[in-house]
């Protein structure tokens, strides 16, 4: 007998076993940048002030809302889901934070999670309800980013260049792009070269006549041998597309839409340079090239100044290899070179000069040999190493050191210090302090310091009774919050202006909680007979109560219909005005 009466009262009272639900569910954890994902926030039970969390890293679509309430057998179910369209906008991990809501008054928080996002892979499956819209699918044969490299097999150093170019049918508009993610060109030495216009050209993609325009243009060095990898450029485009029905005319619909397009991964398989015959002098240096060793002067005085000049010009790797150093007797004094480039880098890679200037003095008479020098390259359209090498050259020194102008041996330049200055550092200003200080221990400060807790007593007991008959008054603090969240709400909303979706749901939930502060009412009793019942009750005047009705119809049109910034702009000037009289009447 008391198994059955146990199980009646259990019956009796859902309450006992009822629970709160509040869950974040993602579509997928993993996904490449030109795919999107759905975030679903759902719970069973109704709630009030729904925060999202930032979603960093994505841009947002959304939300949607959703509401299921069915009773079957008596028994009622309820869901009500939040559900958000979110695109990637970089590559990484990113952290979906918590959301929050409250259910009876009170708080609830989702589980953060983790987004992997990829690089772009390729979309094959058209169905995916999570893909971008089927409408973009359809034409994706109309629109190609591809990246052209002009060699597949080059040696290491040897220039490769890169052309990104995207191909667009002439059904299709571009409206804008942005950047994605980028190339990198690991295991490369890179520079690109800067589009200055960008000039649309007639061609063909797969047999198929296109327009195309070059996004970019780089030159790649590999600085190593293997199999390399250039991970792809992707771009978002703003396009017009058609949507496949005609006007009266014969002219096509036209709806815009967003889609990512990625290029390819591209592989380069670069052969190491053949160390057979490779010269002992060899530093890297890859392409055609000439080779100088030039003095300023070979005939000169003790003391006196030449410049000697070693450069190499050409076409190749100029940026990529060091220069040989001259050897010289040690009589002549050679000093660090000043290092000079003259290079440009077209598409057929970097051409131009450089070169290493050094200042060499001889101290003594004499005639001075500067070896010859010798700079070796592989050239890589024969396959072969080749050497230059320079004419030795001989320095002829004249006569003796140059002497000063009243004749005699140059004097040091040194700076003479004058008797009584050398010291004169030690004469500064300074500050002095008395050795002798009053202690701290039983001044004034030290009682004060100390008998300041127990002066502080009374206080903290005051406050902790205002505190504890705060957190007693829990209508009182219902109404407090209740008053911020409208406030929070309302600023909100003029943040948003220009932004209809999210400004219409802040605007609507800063009306409803300010009912909920100054009537005491719940959502579920937010009719807007009910609403006028309590307002009138309220003595507010008829005027302001049809105001406050028409801006709740005005939240609840504009998320079907369309809006613009002025309509906005009035119905957020309309909401302050009447909130502002109501605060007064009520």
């Amino acid at each position: 007998m008391k198994k059955y009466i146990l199980l009646l009262l259990l019956l009796s009272m859902p309450g006992l076993y009822a629970q709160v639900e509040f869950k974040a569910v993602p579509s997928k954890t993993k996904l490449g940048i030109n795919e999107r994902l759905r975030v679903e926030f759902t719970m069973n039970e109704d709630g009030d002030n729904f925060m999202p969390p930032s979603f960093q890293g994505f841009r947002v679509s959304g939300p949607s809302q959703m509401i299921s309430n069915s009773w079957i057998n008596g028994k009622r179910s309820f869901s009500k889901t939040y559900t958000y369209l979110l695109t990637p906008m970089a590559k990484g991990t990113f952290t979906i934070g918590q959301a929050s809501i409250e259910i009876d008054g009170k708080p609830y928080k989702t589980s953060p999670f983790k987004i992997t996002v990829t690089e772009a892979v390729k979309l094959t499956d058209p169905t995916d309800p999570y893909s971008p819209p089927q409408q973009i699918q359809n034409v994706s044969d109309e629109i190609h980013l591809v990246a052209e490299v002009s060699k597949a097999s080059p040696y290491v150093n040897e220039p490769v260049t890169v052309l990104y170019k995207l191909y667009v049918s002439h059904e299709i508009g571009i409206r804008s792009s942005r950047e994605v993610s980028s190339p990198k060109y690991n295991d490369f030495w890179s520079q690109s070269i800067d589009i200055k216009d960008f000039v649309v050209q007639e061609g063909q993609y797969n047999g198929k006549d296109f327009r195309y325009v070059v996004l970019r243009k780089a030159i790649l060095y590999p600085q190593k041998s293997g199999r390399l990898e250039i991970e792809p450029l992707s771009l978002e485009l703003l396009m017009d597309v058609p949507t496949g029905r005609r006007d009266f005319f014969g002219r096509a619909f036209i709806t815009q839409a967003n889609k990512i397009v990625s290029a390819d991964k591209k592989y380069i398989t670069v052969k190491p340079l053949p160390e057979n015959n490779k010269p002992a002098d060899f530093t890297g240096a890859v392409g055609k090239f000439d080779f100088k060793v030039t003095p300023s002067k070979t005939r000169l005085n003790a003391g006196e100044s030449l410049q000697l000049t070693v450069s190499v010009s050409g076409k190749g790797n100029l940026k990529l290899f060091n220069l040989p150093k001259p050897v010289v007797p040690a009589a002549l004094e050679m000093y660090d070179p000043e290092h000079k480039e003259k290079v440009s880098t077209p598409l057929t890679g970097m051409q131009g000069s450089i070169s290493d200037v050094y200042t060499i003095i001889p101290q003594n008479k004499g005639k001075y040999p500067v070896k010859a020098m010798s700079f070796s390259y592989f050239d890589p359209t024969t396959g072969r190493y080749k050497t230059l090498t320079s004419p030795e050259i001989m320095i002829d020194v004249e006569g003796s050191p140059v002497a000063s102008a009243d004749g005699n041996a140059p004097v040091s330049q040194k700076q003479k210090v004058e008797a009584g200055e050398q010291f004169r550092f030690i004469a500064l200003e300074t500050s002095l302090r008395p050795a002798q200080r009053d202690d701290f221990l039983g001044s004034g400060l030290f009682y004060s310091l100390l008998a300041a807790p127990f002066l502080l007593i009374p206080l903290v007991v005051a406050l902790r009774k205002k505190k504890q008959a705060m957190d007693s008054d829990v209508a009182g603090n219902r109404i407090r919050q209740n008053n911020r969240l409208a406030k929070k709400y309302l600023s909100e909303a003029k943040k948003h202006l220009g932004n209809k979706e999210p400004f219409y749901i802040s605007l609507e939930k800063a009306l409803h909680n300010f009912l909920k502060a100054k009537l005491t009412i719940e959502t579920s009793e937010m009719s807007k007979e009910r609403i006028k019942e309590f307002l009138v009750s309220r003595n507010a005047d008829a005027g302001t109560i049809n105001g406050f009705i028409a801006i709740m119809n005005s939240c609840e049109f504009a998320r079907y219909a369309p809006s613009s910034g002025a309509a906005m702009q009035q119905d957020y000037n309309n909401a302050v005005s009447v909130i502002t009289a109501l605060e007064k009447q009520i």
